[in-house]
């Protein structure tokens, strides 16, 4: 019996995802017989890419919303992939059990964190969101539907990973689930500099009992590493407080955090969060870009003000309005993978040239044989991690090399000028490969295709995309690439003025 046969043996067949699915698999056909290229379309996006979506040539799925059935048995779940973050927390919990990876934004769907890269606290232990998923259900450029799973389709399920729907369009995934518990516990260590903050995760992920890990670099000199455990709150606990985050009142957790550097206590810092609360943690705020948005529009980041403004620094709002505004040219919003080797030299570049703190850390991938699930050409990377030439990889989640550090790299561009912003960017993309390091392709991307090329393996994945029907599909580049510039009339010049384009936006 298969893997996929196996799995179907649990599962139930829905009827409304079938019919769903084939209407689907029609419309793709007639684009395919037309030769005509087409895009998808979700519903919503964490993108800070402007959209170049036509209305005549889009697939619209965003009715693949419905977790289809968890199964406790197999500790899986069997979902669409336009299902959000806090939707599948919310369907599993009620089994006892949740996604090994959760990204930190509710509103991040299943669908897009496989196809476009996640990760988040857990994935020092779990690896990317992707590598939780068993299999997937994907039509093809042709309409045809097709399984694939580690074992059977290998490559296409390889391929799709961080593929941005350039091999086809996902309709159903397998999610590996793992047991929950009520609460997270967890422990502040304070940090006084960048080297201490990599020891102190060091030892800490590779503790056996640790469950999440991550870091936040208020400055080049002062930080805080979070380590957090799984564990039911005790009844008639007396010695740690429960915090949340999710309430208009509560603390920003980034705000929550920085107290523990400002304290002169020696003693240690615990708290017991409850599990949601913990996982999004950071979605009031967007981390900490709700700071900037207050200082944009002149206002006091006061306890008040973030009462009274909670909606509108939720990240799916901040999404949108940062769309509507215009305003994604103006801000740099990269997460970046960097080599541990490198790290330290990554990590005083941006001291130099990004200048914005706070600059969150989080381990990625495994360490001491407690190995992220992944597949074959992934495993075939870490081997030949020292190669030094073996700089290609098949797509942008398959780094070469199994100990990653991602730096989120979140804050206003230097300047307001366009050109400056391409620049920086450049730069910085330019740093990244220097050190053998990785972006996450959700953000602003400027390499030319040539450099694009270079660092993705273009001629194994145009073979993937002619055996899988895909031609017809954007490439990954034409996904990613950054679109148009900004012409200066008196117009533009006129919106520019702060804050007309943010309340637009809002």
């Amino acid at each position: 019996m298969s893997l996929l046969e196996t799995h179907q043996k649990y599962f139930r067949a829905s009827k409304e995802h079938d019919e769903a699915v084939k209407n689907i698999a029609d419309c793709i056909r007639q684009f395919y017989e037309q030769e005509t290229p087409f895009r998808i379309y979700h519903g919503v996006t964490n993108s800070t890419r402007n959209s170049t979506r036509r209305a005549d040539q889009v697939i619209d799925i965003s009715c693949l919303n419905n977790v289809l059935e968890v199964c406790p048995e197999t500790r899986e779940v069997l979902v669409e992939p336009n299902v959000s973050m806090d939707y599948l927390l919310r369907e599993t919990l009620k089994h006892g059990l949740l996604p090994a990876v959760v990204p930190e934004f509710p509103g991040i769907t299943v669908g897009g964190a496989f196809s476009g890269t996640a990760g988040e606290s857990s994935s020092f232990r779990h690896g990317l969101f992707q590598d939780t998923v068993e299999w997937i259900e994907i039509i093809l450029g042709n309409g045809s539907k097709l399984y694939a799973g580690r074992n059977f389709n290998s490559d296409l399920y390889r391929g799709a990973r961080s593929s941005f729907g350039t091999l086809g369009v996902l309709t159903q995934l397998c999610v590996k689930l793992i047991p929950a518990k009520t609460h997270v516990l967890l422990e502040y260590h304070k940090v006084k500099s960048f080297k201490d903050a990599t020891n102190v995760i060091d030892f800490h992920e590779d503790q056996p009992d640790t469950d999440y890990l991550d870091g936040i670099m208020f400055a080049d000199n002062a930080g805080v590493i979070c380590v957090g455990k799984l564990e039911d709150m005790p009844l008639n606990n007396c010695r740690w407080p429960e915090r949340r985050f999710t309430g208009p009142w509560d603390p920003w957790f980034y705000m929550n955090a920085k107290t523990v550097i400002e304290s002169r206590s020696k003693e240690e810092r615990k708290e017991y969060i409850p599990i949601k609360d913990y996982l999004f943690r950071y979605d009031r705020a967007a981390f900490w870009m709700s700071k900037y948005t207050f200082n944009y529009f002149f206002v006091p980041n006061i306890s008040f003000t973030r009462w009274l403004f909670n909606t509108y620094t939720k990240t799916q709002t901040m999404y949108h309005a940062l769309h509507a505004s215009g305003l994604s040219n103006k801000y740099i919003i990269q997460d970046i993978m960097i080599p541990y080797s490198a790290a330290n030299e990554f990590f005083s570049y941006l001291g130099t040239n990004f200048e914005h703190y706070p600059v969150w850390l989080c381990p990625l991938g495994h360490r001491n044989g407690e190995k992220a699930r992944s597949d074959s050409v992934t495993q075939e990377c870490i081997s030949n991690a020292s190669d030094t030439a073996q700089k290609s990889s098949f797509s942008p989640s398959e780094v070469c090399n199994d100990k990653m550090l991602n730096f989120g790299v979140w804050g206003p561009a230097q300047s307001g000028n366009f050109a400056d912003f391409v620049a920086w960017n450049r730069a910085l993309e330019a740093k990244v490969e220097e050190l053998q390091g990785r972006k996450w392709l959700y953000g602003h991307t400027f390499y030319t295709e040539k450099e694009f090329w270079s660092i993705y393996d273009r001629k194994q994945l145009d073979m993937l995309r002619a055996k899988y029907h895909a031609s017809y599909l954007p490439t990954l580049y034409d996904k990613v690439k950054g679109h148009g510039t900004v012409t200066s009339t008196w117009f533009s010049q006129l919106w520019n003025i702060r804050p007309l384009p943010g309340l637009y936006g809002w």
